[in-house]
């Protein structure tokens, strides 16, 4: 089975690369694109294929906006922590849609459901309104609570205390709005994939920052965005001109 994956960041396209070849050590990752941009030059050529896992949040807009340029006519499975897509995604070949982080078993099943409809174009009724069902009873279980190590001890500390994450020095740090620091041992794209998205936002490679943390956002040169946010940071967060459209509005949301 020859696989196409339409994903922004490398730790989650190198997660479900991991987990499909798990599942089926057959399947063939023919490309990796993340930007709207190389899916359309992608797809606007002759291509092998025959199933597509797609992110809705890419590095320069919505995964949506590829369908308006180009026809994809084989299925598609969507990857994504933003459930409130969902009713869009049945517009296009989409067979089924995973919430982030994606589990081994819900992605058997996926495949599975994709073995068994033969490759069949688009999706029923029936399908579309068992797929409405999945989404809207299926729980989010986002990190409440992460453990950092203090010399011999383990402390708690509440996602909901934390203000922001980011790397200082190739270190993982979460700053409190108690406007205190601790070290995390673990990478910060683990971070991202155990937190509430619509309330964190990974700004950048840096930074992760949660929507009541921010005080301002400021224009910056070249169309980026400085974000100012409390407790202040010594760093500057900056936002690309390719995710500022997506951060205006998730912030506005």
């Amino acid at each position: 089975m020859k696989v196409i994956i339409v994903e922004d960041e490398l730790a989650a396209s190198d997660n479900l690369t991991y987990l499909l070849t798990k599942i089926d050590p057959n399947i063939e990752i023919v490309t990796v694109l993340d930007t709207v941009k190389a899916a359309v030059d992608f797809f606007s050529n002759p291509f092998e294929g025959i199933l597509v896992f797609m992110d809705i949040h890419l590095a320069d807009g919505i995964s949506f906006e590829i369908f308006d340029q180009v026809t994809i006519n084989i299925p598609i499975i969507f990857t994504t922590a933003y459930d409130q897509y969902a009713l869009k995604a049945f517009k296009v070949n989409s067979i089924d849609y995973l919430l982030k982080p994606i589990d081994q078993e819900e992605l058997s099943d996926a495949l599975d459901r994709f073995n068994a409809q033969n490759q069949k174009k688009g999706m029923d009724e029936q399908q579309m309104q068992s797929l409405l069902h999945l989404i809207q009873t299926k729980p989010n279980t986002y990190k409440q609570t992460f453990l950092v190590g203090i010399g011999d001890q383990l402390l708690p500390i509440k996602t909901a205390d934390i203000a922001y994450f980011f790397i200082d020095t190739g270190v993982v740090k979460a700053v409190t709005v108690q406007e205190r620091s601790y070290v995390l041992d673990i990478k910060l794209e683990e971070v991202e994939e155990a937190l509430d998205p619509t309330l964190f936002y990974r700004a950048n490679r840096q930074f992760i920052v949660r929507r009541e943390a921010i005080v301002t956002i400021k224009l910056h040169f070249n169309s980026k965005l400085l974000v100012e946010v409390h407790p202040p940071c010594s760093e500057r967060i900056v936002v690309s001109k390719a995710k500022a459209s997506d951060f205006k509005s998730w912030v506005g949301r």
